[in-house]
């Protein structure tokens, strides 16, 4: 269903706006195109730039007036991609009992979801990728009521980029409720630099000039881009080197959302710090091995710096020499790695994933806050090198076969039975804001992180339970 309009034409780089009112019956009997993202050309299949749309799933009984829990998911893939905004949500709604309305849905991504410059502010707006997100939110407000759902009881989740995004949901504009959701689910929470305007301009500037718009004037550029056929834009919609870097390796995640002065007031950290949060229950989390599947061959300390570098490119020399440091020696080698492979891949997830992640549960401090570490173990995984690698989660969360194709063999055999404890969980949060009310029975209970030293449940396949967690590593 159509959640905002088609972005096309005007309406590219421009806040989502109501679609069109259709009469009579329209078909909703297949997923939507996923929203264009980085590398991608066009056409390609099963992706469009006409993508606002959003998926529900409900109870076959339920009515206006049921006011079940809403679980609305959001989607990772770096900002700079989606990974797939239609992953089937019918199996956790049967697993509630029932009990429970799930909707997902697409965001704008890449250079179309975070196109950021002076330029864009004056003829459009920033961010609009967020945005998307804060439309589908007021969708389910308005509407969600009419499939079952209680708009009054919303837990919003996501994962990777989508838990970045929760995460930039509790402090938007300047930690605001607008209430749109009571409670939040996190599933390794993605915080990139998030620049300033001023930042960016290069990257509107190499846009430009790769669409054929640089020969117009200023105030026409804009004007020029949302006249430029789709594949033109998607052949600039590709990663770059960050300012001041090598052409190799290029950087992970080329656009993402910037600190605008409206949605993001100032950078995610700074409003924390300020106490500019939306304090509701959460329930946040990480993978044992976050940066595995993200580093390349590092078979020396200079290309280890040189990965860090070139993904997070404001570091200075003493930066460097302060990580590398912290990180000395290297961890002992995987069979078939590079050498400093572990050790870059310690460093990127913790950077990236685990610290971030850490920092939002001491920044929640009224609500309950519930923390885990994802350790469930594949062999073929694990014999791979990549230990239980960033986002491992998701098959136990939505069941093996809802989150297309991507879940391996294990799910179906010796970890099994992880499903039904996770699902457990997740459903029970959603339902009660608490992952015990309703958790699976012989799961153990999840006690609150507290201050300081924290405690965290540990998902492992038959022995999961709570741990301690020490200090933090250090900080740059």
């Amino acid at each position: 269903m159509r959640f905002a309009a088609a972005p096309l034409g005007d309406l590219r780089w421009r806040a989502p706006v109501e679609p069109p009112k259709v009469e009579g019956l329209q078909r909703a009997n297949h997923f939507p195109p996923i929203c264009l993202g980085i590398n991608a050309g066009y056409p390609v299949p099963a992706q469009d730039e006409d993508c606002l749309f959003a998926n529900v799933w409900a109870p076959s009984k339920a009515t206006a007036t049921s006011k079940l829990p809403v679980w609305v998911f959001i989607g990772g893939g770096g900002y700079v991609a989606l990974t797939n905004a239609n992953w089937n949500g019918a199996e956790v709604v049967e697993k509630s009992g029932q009990n429970i309305v799930f909707v997902n849905f697409n965001y704008r991504v890449g250079a179309l979801g975070f196109l950021a410059s002076e330029r864009v502010r004056e003829d459009g707006d920033l961010n609009v990728g967020m945005l998307d997100q804060r439309m589908l939110m007021e969708w389910v407000k308005k509407h969600i009521a009419s499939f079952g759902g209680d708009p009054d009881h919303v837990v919003i989740h996501g994962a990777s980029a989508g838990a970045g995004s929760v995460a930039m949901h509790l402090v938007a504009h300047g930690g605001r409720d607008d209430n749109l959701f009571v409670g939040v689910m996190a599933e390794s929470i993605f915080f990139p630099a998030q620049p300033f305007v001023s930042e960016l301009e290069y990257q509107f500037d190499r846009f430009v000039h790769q669409t054929g718009c640089d020969n117009t004037s200023r105030s026409d550029q804009m004007a020029c881009l949302r006249s430029r056929p789709i594949a033109v834009l998607q052949n600039a919609n590709t990663a770059q080197p960050f300012p001041g870097q090598s052409e190799s390796p290029y950087p992970l995640f080329y656009w993402t959302p910037c600190v605008d002065g409206d949605f993001l007031p100032d950078l995610p950290y700074a409003l924390i710090n300020q106490g500019k949060i939306i304090d509701v229950p959460v329930l946040f989390g990480t993978d044992t091995d976050e940066g595995s599947v993200f580093t390349p061959a590092t078979p020396s300390p200079s290309s280890f710096l040189s990965f860090l570098t070139s993904n997070f490119p404001l570091l200075t020399p003493n930066h460097t020499a302060s990580v590398l440091a912290l990180y000395s020696p290297p961890l002992p080698p995987l069979p078939g790695r590079a050498p400093w492979f572990p050790t870059a891949s310690r460093a990127y997830g913790e950077a990236t994933f685990i610290c971030p992640t850490s920092f939002l549960l001491s920044a929640v401090r009224h609500s309950r806050r519930y923390a885990y570490r994802y350790n469930v173990r594949d062999d073929e995984v694990v014999a791979a090198g990549l230990g239980v690698p960033h986002l491992f989660e998701a098959a136990a969360v939505f069941g093996p076969d809802n989150i297309g194709g991507h879940a391996v063999a294990s799910y179906k055999t010796y970890n099994r039975a992880i499903v039904d404890v996770v699902q457990g969980y997740w459903i029970s949060f959603v339902r009660g804001l608490d992952p015990n009310l309703y958790r699976r029975r012989g799961s153990p209970r999840w006690e609150v992180w507290g201050e300081g030293r924290g405690t965290r449940m540990v998902l492992e396949t038959g022995k999961s339970g709570m741990e301690v967690v020490g200090g933090r590593r250090g900080e740059v």
